[in-house]
């Protein structure tokens, strides 16, 4: 893990100043300053089916919890929506390419790359099925080209490397509004802890120039 340069503040969140967008199936808060936690799954990573379930359920739940949430109903959510997606990615389901250390270098060089120009990257672990990741945008850069660019660049190198062809990533991506420092060391923690659920040398933790005060 590199050495922090120096912690970078955290924009407090405010409702007043965001934008609820969508992309694909999923809502998406955006506001600038802010920093994301973010995590994207190899495609064959989750059942199309068992997702689509765990969806029409979650939109039952916004379209009666619209935002902004309290507390208890962020914790509600998160049991309904965040907490089911984690625990089945971390069981290890699908092809898990990412668990060599050859394609794990390809997404951490890929992820590095705008690192510091188009966005601060903070804490990451790179899973076998999936990416965990804190990233705070430069003024003017929207997450999902961010996003679209780690997993384009990432998939092609990695088709080349392993001689494959098709889809790697899922299109969508989740993420979620770090909303305050508590939030924020909650995100560090569970990216932290999250190698130590499997084998040395299956997992790369790393961090970025988006340095936490320790």
């Amino acid at each position: 893990m590199d050495d922090p340069s120096g912690p970078v503040p955290i924009s407090a969140f405010d409702w007043k100043q965001a934008a609820l967008t969508h992309r694909g199936h999923l809502p998406h808060v955006r506001q600038e300053g802010v920093a994301y936690f973010v995590t994207f799954r190899l495609a064959d990573s989750m059942p199309a089916g068992r997702l689509q379930t765990w969806r029409l359920e979650r939109d039952r739940w916004l379209t009666c919890n619209p935002p902004p949430h309290t507390p208890e109903q962020e914790r509600e959510f998160r049991s309904l929506w965040t907490v089911r997606i984690e625990n089945w990615l971390d069981a290890g389901h699908g092809s898990c390419l990412l668990r060599c250390p050859e394609t794990q270098a390809i997404v951490e060089g890929v992820m590095r790359y705008g690192d510091g120009s188009m966005y601060g990257l903070g804490d990451y672990v790179i899973m076998p099925n999936h990416v965990h990741v804190l990233v705070r945008l430069s003024d003017g850069i929207e997450l999902s080209d961010v996003t679209g660019i780690w997993k384009a660049t990432s998939a092609r190198r990695i088709n080349r490397l392993l001689s494959r062809t098709g889809r790697l990533w899922q299109d969508e991506s989740f993420d979620h509004v770090v909303r305050d420092e508590a939030a924020l060391w909650r995100f560090v923690k569970y990216i932290r802890d999250n190698p130590r659920k499997l084998p040395p040398g299956s997992t790369r933790l790393g961090r970025g120039s988006l340095a936490i005060a320790e």
